[in-house]
């Protein structure tokens, strides 16, 4: 077992999926777009030498995987303006994928990527191409697909030229492209690829297909401006929120105060029923809901109600007397050994030979995803026995699956149609009773005609599925030249990954992920996994386990920094003597600052001070320094420096934008963010009790984009776990205060 380390949710996530068991009730996503028929104009690159719309809605998971890469005719749609529409395997959700796609296919396409379209591609086997499955999240969606989307737009681009050769009547050699046409300098002709589509229709695809010289490459790699600014500035973007179906009814719901009750008696549903635009009542699991013309009269009606709830046999309902204090009292109780995630050297010989050993424990809320669109879908029943379903998600073959088991369908009726998403950040997933399509479906099947269901934020709050709460138990000592020696760590409760994915082995990944492998030098050391199921229900997370567990890690090791008297900047360093990718990263960021300082120090007669932290997320590495203060004894954030290599850049300004995005929810998540439980009831219900970070007190962020030339790592997430610990090392140099428990505003910090 000596090395053993317990892959991350990147890693798992990354498996084949013949090597995963999705439980029915597991985490999943969905696509949006219906079956796409063929806009007015459009030549549809389709159907090779067989028609083939049908793979896409209607044969799902079931249906034999193509060859990555080559099927030209499920992706990409040539219209006579030059523009070319993209079915994406990706959702977009604000992180640009969109635009990457658009840059990797364009590039060997030979098209400029301002001229795609691109949208959702439908369920189908064509599209499943993260290692085997699909889905939108891990970091994954741009270096999962890399290989896959090149050959795609390189075999596109074979066809096209040798339909060019045909027409000409010259060698293929002798023709060249440029962005959106076939040249024949010798003769000085040239052709539009939409005119050599039907052509190209014809003849066989090629396999291998030449890829570019990376070295020639005019749209991968650069700043290419996202596709998709113009139509979300200017309010064309369309998002679920936005959908209307024609004869469509508007559906509110309320959900019971406590996951698990039912509705019972309808006291007042005579008079709810009699109310402006109410078309009629129901009850649902865990839930009642109003249908009328409009959503605003569903909304009031559904207010009105006045239901009894009562408790019902449900093997997941909360308990009447669940509090997050009580299980968190539960977490700290657990003194069980666990199984080992990672483990190197003979821990009992360094921890009996160190100059000083240190214990701590840190612990995390339950947190929110707090997106700005809430939940909401739309689910029509059609005369040929199909079921649109327009629905967030990020993974639409396993939404079809799961809505064609509700429906009582086979998938291949069902037709998912996945909006961009108004932030998502996991949460979008199959979580029990945390999305509002069963709903849609089941009322839209209850009064025959197309319903779409829009929580509140109150009720979004309530279904919400949270990160779960996360304990850490550390024990670590230093030798006699103040260099950690040894390190212990129990990671207490569970995870997402152990429970939708992996129930039956000893260690989940999203439980240790952030403190199991982390690149240091210390020769003993060992990272447990204690299981503790949560009965809540539980979610991914923007950087899922590494949000909460890099603040625990990076925090102790600076505990370990004070015990042994070293500068955290200076000792992190040399213990990255045989990690030259993470040390340059450390001196990347030190350099971004302007020179590391710890302090305190002042600025403007205000005393400050800086912390540092790494991390090694999905596949990149990233390093964060954040400068504090302390003011009425709030702390203020005046600085991020963030350095991220992810190997290679598709997009740095994509990148950097993504950075500073998730800087922004771990410094928010890191300050202000927690749900709290009493009596089995989440007490935040909005806003005015979930606080997110405002603008005022967003700090300025620098990024720097670093290419080392490994593999391609992940984006979206990085940016988040190195801020908690920042922040509070910076907090920790600045007051002598060690705050091991998030949100770091329960701490009572005196002015500084």
């Amino acid at each position: 077992m000596d090395g053993m380390i317990n892959p991350g949710t990147e890693d798992f996530l990354g498996t084949p999926l013949s090597d995963v068991t999705i439980p029915e009730a597991g985490v999943a996503n969905l696509s949006r777009r219906g079956l796409f028929g063929v806009g007015a104009g459009a030549l549809l690159l389709g159907v090779m030498v067989k028609a083939r719309p049908a793979r896409a809605q209607g044969e799902g998971l079931a249906a034999a995987a193509p060859r990555p890469g080559t099927q030209v005719a499920a992706f990409l749609e040539f219209h006579p303006d030059g523009k070319v529409r993209l079915l994406s395997p990706f959702v977009e959700g604000g992180q640009g994928i969109a635009t990457a796609m658009a840059q990797i296919v364009g590039e060997e396409l030979d098209v400029d990527p301002a001229q795609f379209i691109v949208d959702c591609a439908p369920p189908g086997a064509d599209y499943l191409v993260v290692n085997g499955r699909r889905l939108t999240g891990g970091s994954l969606s741009v270096r999962s697909s890399y290989a896959t989307m090149r050959q795609l737009g390189a075999t596109a681009r074979n066809l096209i030229v040798r339909a060019a050769a045909a027409r000409l009547d010259v060698p293929e050699a002798e023709l060249t492209t440029e962005p959106g046409k076939v040249v024949h300098k010798a003769s000085s002709r040239t052709v539009p690829y939409a005119e050599l589509v039907e052509a190209a229709l014809k003849l066989q695809p090629s396999e291998v297909a030449a890829l570019r010289d990376p070295a020639t490459f005019r749209w991968i790699g650069k700043p290419v401006p996202r596709i998709d600014i113009r139509d979300k500035s200017t309010g064309r973007a369309q998002y679920a929120i936005d959908l209307q179906v024609e004869n469509m009814l508007q559906g509110a719901v309320t959900h019971a105060p406590r996951l698990g009750q039912e509705p019972g008696a309808l006291a007042n549903e005579a008079e709810v029923r009699a109310m402006p635009g109410v078309h009629s009542v129901h009850k649902l699991p865990g839930a009642v809901a109003v249908l009328a013309d409009r959503w605003w009269r569903a909304r009031k009606a559904v207010e009105a109600l006045q239901v009894t709830w009562a408790d019902a046999p449900n093997p997941n309902a909360l308990p009447a007397d669940f509090s997050s204090a009580g299980m968190l009292a539960t977490l700290r109780a657990e003194k069980g050994a666990g199984a080992p995630a990672e483990e190197n050297g003979d821990l009992a010989a360094a921890f009996a030979g160190a100059a000083k050993t240190i214990e701590a424990e840190y612990d995390a809320p339950y947190i929110a995803h707090a997106q700005l669109e809430p939940p909401s879908a739309a689910a029509r029943f059609n005369v040929d026995g199909t079921l649109d379903l327009w629905v967030p998600n990020q993974a639409p073959e396993m939404f079809q699956a799961t809505a064609a088991r509700m429906a009582g369908l086979e998938p291949g009726k069902v037709k998912v149609h996945s909006p961009i998403l108004g932030g998502f950040f996991g949460r979008h997933f199959l979580y029990e009773a945390a999305a509002p399509y069963p709903q849609a479906i089941a009322l839209a099947k209850a009064v025959n005609r197309p319903v779409k269901v829009l929580w509140t934020r109150e009720e979004e709050f309530l279904r919400d599925g949270y990160r779960p709460m996360g304990f850490v138990r550390f024990k670590g000592a230093v030798g006699a030249d103040g260099m950690p020696v040894a390190l212990q760590a129990a990671a207490i409760g569970e995870g997402p990954i152990g429970r939708y994915f992996t129930q039956s082995q000893p260690v989940d990944s999203s439980m240790v992920e952030g403190i199991a492998g982390k690149p240091y030098a210390i020769a003993a050391k060992r990272v447990d996994c204690v299981k503790v199921k949560q009965p809540t229900i539980i979610s991914f997370w923007r950087s899922v386990g590494h949000s909460m567990n890099d603040f625990f890690y990076e925090s102790f090791l600076d505990e370990l920094a004070t015990a042994g008297g070293k500068d955290p900047f200076e000792m992190r360093l040399a213990m990255l003597g045989d990690k030259p990718r993470q040390a340059t990263l450390l001196r990347e960021v030190a350099a971004l600052s302007g020179g590391w300082k710890r302090g305190p120090f002042e600025v403007d007669g205000i005393r400050r001070a800086r912390g540092v932290a790494m991390a090694s997320p999905f596949g990149s590495e990233v390093a964060t320094i954040a400068e504090v203060s302390i003011t009425g004894g709030e702390i203020r954030v005046h600085d991020l420096w963030i350095a991220i290599d992810p190997g290679r850049a598709v997009n740095p300004a994509i990148i950097e934008a993504q950075v500073q995005s998730a800087a922004a929810i771990g410094l928010s998540s890191s300050l202000l963010e927690e749900i709290t439980y009493d009596a089995g009831v989440p007490q935040q219900r909005n806003y005015d009790t979930y606080p997110i970070l405002p603008l005022a007190r967003m700090p300025r962020i620098h990024v720097k984009v670093v290419e080392s030339g490994a593999a391609l790592g992940g984006v979206g997430e990085p940016g988040v776990p190195g801020v908690p610990p920042a922040v509070a090392n910076a907090v920790a140099a600045l007051t002598g205060q060690r705050i091991r428990s998030l949100p770091l505003s329960k701490a009572r910090l005196g002015s500084s």
